[in-house]
């Protein structure tokens, strides 16, 4: 739902009723994860993808039906079929659970303000009840801030409030979830499966080094939806005229703007700077920081003298095997913007948990879930 929140939340400002339709459940390979939608509007307008192609016509169809009909929510498969190439079905060989249902933003306003939200880059949880008793089939909790609101079906009883701190849980975590709850009377009488839709903020890319490395990387990781900031020490090089797409640029030592900003498990820390009196503070406070990948350029004999370096500081071999140096993967890359891709490329890998390697190397499904993609919490 969230990857198409800016069209959803115009619809619900003019409160124009759509059909959406939503990734629920995902078997094998398939191009596009769970919580991904498309959207179609009373006057045919359609927005969003949840197959890459191979399955949209059959989705729309379903979805302008369910407009005209204004029935219950419904649930649909698709699969591949080797039988007939042009039946509907997934070429990628998986299959995927779809959950279509008519909304009518009138009697929806949190469901507006939370996609205004989404749209903005503030966090923001919608929760989708996928399966459970028929008058919560389809009902709908926002989760805005320290507050949630819900629609009649979940209202604020024990079962909202359940799916509330369920939603809340998962936006921290800033990934779509399918979970599991219910069961327990006095916290969660109803059995439920609730698709969980999570925006959190923009992971941090922070660059440290203004150099011309450093304005590709800036470009390539705004490109990928970071929030970029390049930190240099050195006011003549750190300006915003040389990283235009750069969210902030900070002139300050690289080690103590570190220690004073506010990272995450998914930022990304990317040295750049190939000077000691740098590199070495900093890379000292950010392998003892809950990051998400530091990486820090240089040659191999520039990695082995810094590894010394750090030695001598006190860092110990398990915070060093963090260390991704020399940064980035190895695409023969040379130009700046060849290796902000060879950086940038390697953020992927660790963050999706992949090797890297060709995919002419690699068995198995191509595009792999990472956990957890689906939660089993029985509540009490």
């Amino acid at each position: 739902m969230l990857n198409i929140a800016d069209t959803l939340h115009r619809w619900c400002r003019a409160e124009r009723p759509f059909a959406l339709a939503t990734i629920v459940d995902v078997t094998g390979s398939a191009p596009l994860p769970i919580g991904t939608s498309v959207g179609v509007d009373e006057d045919g307008n359609a927005v969003g993808s949840i197959s890459g192609g191979c399955v949209e016509g059959a989705v729309y169809e379903l979805c302008r039906q369910v407009l005209h009909d204004q029935g219950p929510t419904r649930r649909a498969w698709f699969g591949y079929s080797d039988d007939d190439a042009f039946a509907v079905g997934l070429t990628c060989g998986g299959e995927l659970g779809v959950l279509v249902q008519r909304i009518d933003p009138a009697g929806r306003p949190h469901l507006g303000a939370a996609l205004a939200e989404a749209a903005e880059g503030r966090p923001a949880a919608v929760a989708q009840v996928v399966d459970g008793p028929d008058l919560m089939a389809g009902a709908v909790l926002s989760v805005l801030g320290d507050s949630w609101i819900a629609d009649r079906g979940l209202g604020d009883g024990p079962t909202g409030r359940a799916v509330a701190d369920r939603a809340a849980a998962q936006l921290r975590t800033g990934r779509a979830a399918l979970l599991s709850l219910g069961g327990d009377a006095d916290s969660c009488p109803e059995q439920l499966s609730v698709l969980v839709h999570a925006a959190a903020t923009r992971p941090r890319m922070l660059i440290f080094g203004a150099v011309d490395f450093a304005a590709a990387l800036a470009r390539a990781g705004s490109f990928l939806g970071h929030h970029v900031t390049v930190c240099d020490a050195r006011p003549v090089f750190a300006t915003e005229a040389r990283f235009p797409y750069a969210d902030e640029v900070v002139v300050d030592w690289p080690h103590r703007y570190l220690a004073r900003t506010a990272v995450d498990a998914r930022t990304a820390v990317c040295v750049l700077t190939h000077d000691a009196k740098f590199d070495i503070p900093l890379l000292r406070l950010a392998l003892d920081l809950p990051v998400g990948y530091v990486g820090a350029m240089g040659s191999r004999r520039t990695h082995d003298e810094r590894l010394r370096r750090l030695r001598e500081v006190g860092v110990n071999e398990g915070q060093l095997e963090r260390l991704r140096s020399p940064i980035g993967l190895d695409l023969g890359a040379r130009t700046p913007e060849e290796t902000a891709v060879s950086i940038t490329a390697e953020i992927i890998a660790h963050a999706n948990r992949s090797t890297g390697l060709p995919l002419t190397r690699v068995t198995g499904p191509i595009h792999r879930r990472l956990p957890p993609t689906r939660l089993t919490d029985v509540a009490g």
